[in-house]
């Protein structure tokens, strides 16, 4: 089950060597990407599920995964992280420096590059798009949260910038690499926030092709992109179309998927996976079902409750609300028992080497009564609800999706035994982003993406929580919290910074910001088995978006699937389960100049 997923702002470097002020001979080669298939063919076109229609295609101003993967196709970042190693990659930038004191950092822009439109890409775009990303007057707050320290641009000339910084951090090169890089000459003349669904200007390997709000956008494939011939490129983005269909429910759109209405669905609802994958289609292998086991970083969801507001102000109440979830029986009636209880904002942090110390919040209607009343919280004898200074206890619920009402009618019911009204207020997704923009809800279900490289930064640090649209949608704010995340600035190794996360993370666990619920550590895909995958299917951390990278359309496979269906043969049965470190080939050995990582955790 999943609501909405937000983007936690992806972390493309680790610590990077620190290079003299010349521009270096490059150690990497640029070859073909070993999670790429050889066998992959270029055109066609591919269909999948894009959620509902969002409130805008900029992820620059509409931070969730949709708009990410759509504005990635369509503009591009001085920086690329490669897909297996995570170490640092050219995108616009071809070379790059970083200063001996580490707070000056110096790109030098490809001279291929050019906008769609053939005009060169140049150090003024890149000027142009950081100071507009820098605006405050823009609903730019989770990457003003990873820029902020990143005081200065100037361009030295057309093909180099400089980025200053005002101190040391090891994040600094990944927020001077991870900004889009947008057309100064198009974007200058408009409103920024209001740049929604119109790209005439592009740099990436896609242009925006028809839109038909609400039900689906198509991204067409450019021939005349500057990395085209780019051994980079070879098996990667193949589609010659893809298009991504919006539904305004996830069972609605499984319906459709069923029926063949688009390609691939990633199954985020447990009745679906277990009860409603069966039937011809399924059992002939007209339509595969896999559950891919890669290192896609977990993230988390549970209820948000707004910090910035009374009564949730109070960790009393927040601690009362948790205790009243009776996650146990969600899991068990509605979720099949697939889903393993959170109990952490980072759960992929911990492991036999971390055992995670949070223990788990329990289902304790007694507790809950006990912090509510310790929090000046009573019932009144003669209506039953629950009062403070004569108001009664009324928590408006915002959703968006009318899928949460079973989960919600099963909380309704301990909120009502201890005498809190419950309010659903159902909005679409555009309704519902402009009140998570502006921070106006009680509580509300989220759901987080992550990186394989944590960062508490942008959602748990004080300051974070003034920015407009930014990820800090609780208002959470703690003086410890901020001391923890000012020691890992200097600190440019990746394990050390996780063992000072998990200290973030207890605290967090305890402040309970969230109503934690619940996750799983696996993908759940299911798509018409008419395409070209890799033996992995996905990246080693991607989740199922990663489909548009590495498939293509295999036309042996898709006559074979058709001449089945009309003949209601079966088709041969694919691996039900794919483990990343088992179907990698292990002769697929990492790039000269790139190191491999083990798991983070």
């Amino acid at each position: 089950m999943t609501i909405r997923i937000f983007l936690a702002i992806p972390l493309l470097a680790l610590a990077s060597p620190i290079f003299a002020q010349h521009f270096p001979e490059p150690s990497w080669k640029p070859l073909p990407s070993p999670l790429a298939s050889p066998l992959a063919e270029a055109g066609g076109k591919f269909t999948t599920f894009g959620s509902q229609f969002p409130k805008s295609f900029n992820y620059q101003i509409d931070n969730n995964v949709f708009s990410h993967q759509i504005f990635r196709l369509m503009f591009e970042t001085l920086l690329d992280s490669d897909a297996l190693t995570l170490e640092d990659r050219p995108g616009l930038a071809d070379q790059w420096t970083i200063s001996e004191d580490k707070k000056t950092f110096t790109f030098h822009i490809d001279p291929r590059a050019k906008w769609s439109d053939g005009k060169p890409i140049t150090s003024e775009d890149v000027v142009w798009s950081f100071e507009a990303v820098k605006d405050p007057n823009h609903l730019t707050g989770a990457l003003q949260s990873v820029m902020k320290r990143l005081v200065k641009i100037e361009a030295t000339d057309e093909n180099t910038v400089v980025i200053h910084a005002d101190e040391v951090h090891w994040k600094n090169l990944q927020a001077c690499g991870s900004f889009s890089i947008l057309p100064k000459h198009w974007w200058k003349d408009q409103d920024f926030n209001k740049v929604n669904f119109e790209f005439p200007v592009v740099s990436g390997a896609y242009k925006l092709g028809q839109v038909s709000e609400p039900h689906f956008v198509r991204m067409e494939k450019r021939k005349d992109y500057w990395r085209v011939e780019d051994p980079t490129m070879e098996g990667l983005l193949n589609f010659a179309t893809i298009e991504y269909r919006f539904y305004p429910a996830m069972d609605v759109a499984f319906e459709a998927f069923k029926k063949g209405d688009f390609d691939s669905f990633a199954v985020y609802t447990s009745s679906q996976w277990i009860k409603e994958t069966s039937g011809e289609r399924f059992d002939k292998n007209w339509i595969v079902k896999q559950a891919i086991h890669n290192y896609n970083p977990i993230g988390f969801q549970g209820f948000a409750m707004n910090m910035r507001r009374e009564p949730y102000r109070d960790i009393r109440v927040r601690k009362a609300l948790a205790h009243l979830l009776d996650r146990k029986r969600m899991n068990r009636t509605i979720m099949f028992d697939q889903y393993t209880l959170t109990s952490s904002y980072w759960p992929d942090l911990y492991d036999e080497s971390h055992p995670n110390p949070n223990q788990p919040v329990e289902f304790d209607v007694e507790k809950a009564r006990a912090l509510l009343k310790e929090a000046g919280w009573a019932v009144n004898a003669a209506t039953g609800k629950l009062e403070k200074d004569g108001k009664p206890f009324v928590m408006t619920f915002l959703t968006r999706d009318p899928t949460t009402t079973k989960f919600l009618l099963i909380y309704e019911e301990a909120l009502k035994d201890v005498g809190i009204t419950l309010k659903i207020d159902q909005k679409d997704w555009a309704a519902w982003a402009k009140d998570m923009d502006e921070y106006n809800f009680d509580i509300t279900w989220a759901a987080w993406g992550a990186g394989p490289i944590k960062d508490p930064e942008g959602m748990w640090e004080s300051e974070s929580a003034d920015l407009k649209a930014g990820n800090n949608i609780t208002g959470f704010r703690n003086p410890e919290v901020d001391k923890l995340i000012e020691s890992t600035k200097e600190m440019f190794n990746v394990a050390d910074r996780h063992d000072v996360i998990r200290k973030i993370d207890k605290i967090l666990f305890e402040e309970t910001p969230y109503v934690l619920l619940w996750h799983i550590d696996y993908i759940r895909l299911l798509y018409w088995n008419q395409f070209g995958t890799p033996d992995h299917v996905l990246g080693k951390y991607s989740d199922e978006w990663a489909a548009t990278d590495y498939w293509w359309n295999d036309s042996l496979q898709a006559d074979a699937l058709k001449a089945a269906r009309s003949s209601g043969a079966e088709l041969p049965t694919p691996p039900r389960e794919i483990f990343f470190d088992r179907t990698f080939v292990s002769k697929h050995s990492a790039p000269a100049g790139f190191v491999q990582i083990t798991p983070l955790r």
